[in-house]
């Protein structure tokens, strides 16, 4: 990769942020034959980001049919990116969903309506398949659901990128976007410029600190949503011996699935852990427990020992296939919309995209598609995703 020169760069397309949203425009664009530059502050998939890691949950189960079929078609965008990548990116699990709060039966009306394929068990057979999970409701469990190896994706798509002819600059942090009689000159602190026509913002937690720093009219940024950024806490449980051997026959090969549990008063998710955990543990997490934070610059990494206790309670409760004491911890960025819905919009040659509240990994190749199409004229993306307040 190629660190910020003190030079004037001119390009076609500049894409801020190499997370798996920028990372996956970058590619799009540039296997189209665009002239791209991604700059990215520290470097691709960084760890202060949102797109660091090996564990990011792949599924269908939503209650909104909407992002369901997103996913399906999400799947052949990742199955031609894993072959155009000659490795495996997400490896299948399955996922479980369940709780007083989840709704099993509403996930699998949608899941038919989808064509996915699914399965509703009552609690007591949900127990029996998986014993290292203590399911206290009805459940729905989809095989086709995995774990995305969120690091290797952004390695995958930057290198892709690069071998379409894409520049990537990295310990390249942009401080301002300003307006040219061309299009646009993004600087660094340093003052390092670089020329484009249009400019693509995938910042993710730094969005909030790089909005006011764009030229952008004052009712198209106002339309913009609240945007709250948590520095989320995760931990790794390992594995006891007993539970990562095969179950009844009648069981799932793969024992340890993820899982989706919604209760009053508490939302979680856990996954195997992958390169994150050594592949001996599940990654547990609260789901929008952790501090909200002015944006990504003020993270600490730093976890909260009330939520790693809360944690702790959970998997004696809830996950007797591990033992309950996490042996490896970290903290990653939420980045939340009021809806929950995504942010891909345009103004004047300059795109935002912020796939974000939590979901949007699992949707990354299909995201730097959609963007490409905006971002290029092709096609507009789905209303929802849109600012209701824009000035043109």
């Amino acid at each position: 990769m190629t660190k910020g020169v003190a030079r004037v760069g001119t390009s076609e397309y500049v894409v801020i942020g190499a997370g798996l949203a920028g990372s996956a425009t970058a590619w799009n664009l540039a296997r189209r034959g665009h002239e791209v530059t991604l700059v990215e502050r520290t470097r691709p998939a960084a760890p202060d980001g949102s797109s660091h890691g090996s564990a990011r949950i792949f599924r269908y189960a939503y209650p909104d049919a909407f992002y369901a079929a997103l996913v399906a078609s999400a799947r052949s965008r990742w199955e031609e990116l894993e072959q155009l990548a000659g490795r495996r990116l997400i490896t299948p699990t399955g996922s479980l969903d369940f709780g007083e709060s989840r709704n099993p039966s509403q996930l699998a009306g949608v899941l038919e309506a989808v064509g996915v394929e699914h399965e509703l068990l009552a609690a007591a057979a949900a127990r029996a398949r998986w014993p290292q999970i203590a399911v206290d409701t009805e459940v729905l469990w989809h095989p086709e659901a995995g774990v995305i190896d969120a690091q290797e994706s952004v390695n995958a798509m930057v290198d892709l990128a690069r071998r379409a002819g894409a520049e990537i600059l990295t310990d390249w942090p942009v401080t301002v976007v300003q307006a040219t009689a061309t299009g646009y000159r993004v600087l660094s602190p340093d003052g390092e410029p670089l020329d484009c026509a249009k400019v693509v913002v995938s910042a993710g937690g730094w969005l909030p600190q790089l909005l006011g720093s764009l030229p952008l009219p004052a009712d198209f940024r106002e339309s913009v949503p609240p945007l709250q950024v948590r520095q989320e806490q995760a931990y790794h449980f390992p594995y006891r011996e007993s539970a990562a051997e095969p179950g009844p026959a009648e069981a799932d090969p793969r024992p340890w699935p993820t899982v989706i549990h919604k209760n009053p008063g508490i939302s979680t998710y856990s996954l195997p852990g992958g390169r994150d955990a050594a592949f001996r543990g599940q990654k547990l997490a609260e789901y929008n427990a952790g501090r909200i934070i002015s944006g990504a610059a003020a993270q600490t990494g730093t976890v909260d020992a009330a939520n790693r206790a809360r944690m702790v309670d959970y998997a004696i409760r809830y996950l007797p296939g591990v033992v309950p004491e996490p042996y490896a911890e970290t903290t990653c960025l939420f980045t939340n919309t009021p809806t929950e819905d995504f942010i891909i919009d345009e103004w004047d040659g300059i795109t935002l995209l912020s796939p974000c509240s939590g979901h949007g990994a699992k949707f990354a190749p299909l995201l730097g598609e959609i963007a490409a199409d905006l971002a290029t004229g092709v096609r507009a993306p789905a209303e929802r995703f849109r600012l209701r307040s824009r000035a043109r």
